[in-house]
């Protein structure tokens, strides 16, 4: 029972001992949800979620605090509710947030059992709060103790924000080489015309009131881990007791002559998407990449630019990713709206007039008209400031941590898309997943190892991407799958697909199926196995299809 409302008509409207601080309604019968149920309810023409577990009902807001799910349409599993967009996870008697990809908790609401009727009661000064910032602490005079994070992203905001949350009384300093405060990059492919302030994660006030000092336009030139310093491009040398290191990757270019022409785009940053927004319309754009974000790009331009020609190097687009039957699917979506595919092909030579792109001239001979080129073959990591130092890197240049997001050099973490890291749910592999959701888990997990709480990385992947205005979701690690079992069907656009592996679920994908994903998410998160041949199976009643 998930999202359902009781019937209206057998209630009075309110508590008789309502007092004017609070909005009190009678919301259902004691007997209405049993054990491990939710529903939406209504308390003053505003929604709130009432959930029961181990026997006690608790309520809370209604909206993840990410970007707005009804979180009655989700999974609900022991004292966790997991959002049915982003897998978002909420503490059903507390509101906390336990799983990002959110930022903030869900307010609480009194819950008071009368005569086997169940009122909820909501303070009417916090009627219009749908997100609650956790306590936080702030620097204590005479605490000397210095963080130091490297990088605006995920993984430096959240590991600040629970050192504060935990009451972390040091200085922490977020030191970035962007212009802007971390800011939701997952916006950017999606919403190329954005305003830079209407994606940043908290406003400067923020920081200043919790004592967390932003360093922008800061970039770090090398780490000394003997003399504990990091010295940065103003030759400014900082010194610090712990340190992250959550720099990232950038866009990887083009080996090709021509790659220098102006109108040759890479997205890294807001200002990118904004260019490129206004550099493709009415243009003929050829996008080289069938990526997340390659695809993405050229789904938001489809009723901008006056033709998108799409160039990858495998068959399909998302082949080693979602597979080919949802490659071919999504290829299927976008040729309906008029993208052509030069698939099985690379780009040997961009050619140019007056300094501006022209032609690219593929391998295979073909030669597209072009206008702008945008180039999405994959990531770099920033860790060339690293050479020389004695933190360790695998043989691509990536940091190699624990399941504590610990180097090899004790009080130096790493996380986010820098980070190889043990996967839990992979029999502790090791993986490198350029998620958001990952690197904001990686910074709450680096943020209480630094304070010897000590937390393991438990977190499963969750990921998604928007084509066409609806969403695939997929959750889990699929890499060495060896095959799928469908549900749904990929023509009508709803589908619930699971990868299989040694016969056992490692991963799901899905569009129009929800919450299936985050039901996987929530299996595979408490270690329960999914068989194949429960994934086969016609009851799927696990995964609380709304």
């Amino acid at each position: 029972m998930s999202g359902t409302k009781p019937p209206r008509q057998e209630f009075s409207d309110s508590d008789p001992e309502d007092t004017s601080e609070e909005l009190t309604n009678l919301v259902c019968l004691e007997s209405d949800l049993k054990d491990g149920q939710m529903m939406e309810v209504e308390v003053g023409r505003h929604t709130v979620l009432l959930a029961r577990s181990e026997g006690k009902y608790s309520a809370m807001g209604n909206q993840c605090t990410h970007y707005g799910a009804p979180l009655s349409k989700g999974v609900i599993s022991g004292n966790t509710v997991r959002c049915p967009w982003h897998g978002a996870c909420f503490n059903i008697h507390t509101g906390d947030l336990e799983e990002y990809p959110g930022m903030d908790g869900l307010p609480c609401h009194k819950v008071k059992i009368q005569n086997s009727k169940v009122y909820v009661s909501i303070n009417k000064k916090t009627l219009r709060q749908q997100k609650r910032i956790k306590s936080m602490g702030a620097a204590v005079p005479g605490v000397d103790h210095t963080i130091l994070l490297l990088g605006g992203g995920a993984a430096s905001i959240i590991c600040a924000e629970v050192l504060r949350q935990e009451y972390f009384g040091g200085r922490i300093i977020m030191a970035t080489r962007d212009e802007l405060l971390p800011y939701d990059k997952t916006r950017l492919s999606k919403v190329m015309n954005v305003e830079s302030d209407t994606i940043l994660l908290r406003r400067m006030e923020f920081y200043q009131k919790y004592d967390i000092e932003m360093w922008l336009r800061k970039e770090a030139l090398s780490v000394d881990t003997d003399k504990k310093t990091v010295t940065f491009d103003d030759g400014s040398v900082q010194s610090y007791d712990q340190l992250l290191i959550s720099t990232g990757c950038r866009a990887k270019g083009l080996n090709v002559p021509g790659m220098k022409l102006d109108n040759v785009k890479m997205l890294e940053t807001p200002e990118d998407a904004r260019q490129i927004h206004a550099a493709c319309l009415g243009c003929n754009v050829v996008l080289v990449g069938t990526s997340f974000v390659g695809m993405e790009i050229a789904s938001y331009l489809i009723d901008k630019a006056s033709s998108i020609t799409v160039i990858g190097s495998s068959e399909l687009p998302y082949q080693n990713t979602l597979g080919r039957e949802i490659g071919r699917a999504t290829m299927m979506m976008l040729s309906e709206k008029n993208v052509k595919f030069h698939m099985n092909d690379i780009v040997t030579e961009i050619k140019g007039v007056d300094g501006k792109v022209k032609e690219v001239v593929l391998k295979s001979g073909k030669v597209i008209p072009a206008d702008v080129l945008i180039v999405g073959i994959g990531i770099k990591p920033n860790s060339e400031f690293l050479r020389g130092s004695k933190i360790q890197m695998d043989s691509r240049n990536f940091v190699t941590v624990d399941k504590y997001m610990r180097t090899n050099v004790p009080g130096v973490f790493c996380g986010g898309d820098l980070a190889t890291f043990p996967l839990a749910m992979a029999k502790n592999q090791l993986v490198n997943i350029g998620h958001w959701q990952m690197a904001q888990a990686h910074g709450r997990i680096a943020a209480l190892n630094m304070l010897d709480k000590q937390s393991e990385l438990s977190s499963v992947p969750f990921y998604w991407t928007v084509l066409l205005g609806t969403t695939i979701r997929y959750a889990g690690y699929g890499e060495g799958y060896t095959e799928i079992v469908l549900k749904g069907k990929l023509e009508d656009k709803k589908f619930l697909a699971f990868y299989i592996k040694d016969n056992e679920v490692i991963a799901a994908a899905g569009l129009n199926y929800d919450p299936g994903v985050s039901a996987v998410a929530e299996r595979l998160l408490t270690g329960k196995v999914i068989t194949k041949e429960e994934a086969e199976s016609d009851d799927l009643s696990w995964l609380q299809l709304s």
